[in-house]
């Protein structure tokens, strides 16, 4: 079976290393396509050259928002080739305008090496999925089209706007069409959660992306994935997200950093 992330980041070889992807709108927070969405595609170009399969950190600065309901470009190069790490750049760009640049590292997360975890971080004290509270876009003030393809639950405690006066945020996250987790997916799970700040501040609107990094440190388990994202600065109407990311089984397979915008007004691009 094929899914719809997977159908919908798919790159399609142009040749002399470029691609073209068919981003749909229903990735989209508000009017434009999930961040998260946008580095998978990109990634998945990458991932044609690489002789590694699984991404182990990517960094993505965004330089403009994408559009859903639109072809991409795509366009990837090595940078090194090792035994252990491939290197690459990419960049996604629509209508002649660049919209997203990355670097990234793969490796072969298969647990090969023979070192376990000795310094980790346990997953935190949550309700299974079943207790929590299904996402609603209603409380941010921006139409979460996404709903339609993840299954997102949110911890009964984080689920109010500035219920919990904290920026944090705790809860799980699914393909909402079995699709099972993967190294790929990570890059998504880390940008789709609500964003901390709305448990402090309340309905925030969207809150667009500067820089996104993440690292990837296993493949995870078949199931639920737990995420917790904590906001640890807003200055200047910027702010400094830091999230971790733990598998059906409670193993830590993914961190994420990421430097984002407060924009009150979701129509403020």
């Amino acid at each position: 079976m094929t899914h719809q992330f997977d159908i919908e980041t798919a790159a399609v070889p142009n040749g002399d290393g470029r691609w073209t992807v068919d981003l749909t709108d229903r990735w989209n927070i508000g009017d434009n396509p999930n961040g998260g969405y946008l580095v998978a595609a990109a990634l998945q170009a990458v991932r044609q050259i690489s002789s590694h399969p699984d991404p182990i950190s990517v960094t993505a600065h965004f330089l403009r928002p994408g559009t859903g309901g639109a072809s991409a470009d795509l366009s990837a190069s090595l940078l090194r080739t090792g035994r252990s790490v491939t290197t690459a750049r990419a960049s996604l760009s629509q209508h002649g305008t660049d919209r997203l640049e990355l670097l990234a590292a793969f490796g072969r997360l298969d647990g090969g090496s023979g070192h376990g975890h000795v310094v980790t971080e346990a997953m935190p004290d949550i309700p299974p999925p079943e207790e929590c509270v299904d996402r609603s876009g209603l409380e941010q003030g921006v139409e979460l089209h996404i709903q339609s393809r993840v299954d997102m639950r949110v911890h009964p405690d984080y689920a109010t706007a500035a219920g919990v006066k904290q920026a944090k945020t705790l809860g799980w996250i699914r393909f909402s069409d079995g699709r099972q987790p993967d190294t790929l997916a990570a890059t998504l799970f880390a940008d789709a959660f609500p964003p901390p700040i709305f448990g402090l501040l309340g309905k925030i609107g969207w809150v667009p992306t500067i820089e996104l990094t993440v690292h990837v440190r296993q493949r995870p388990a078949p199931g639920w994935v737990c995420g917790q994202f904590v906001t640890e600065d807003l200055h200047d109407g910027r702010m400094i997200e830091s999230g971790t990311l733990w598998d059906s089984t409670g193993a830590l397979f993914a961190r994420s950093r990421q430097l984002a915008m407060l924009l009150p007004d979701p129509g403020v691009n």
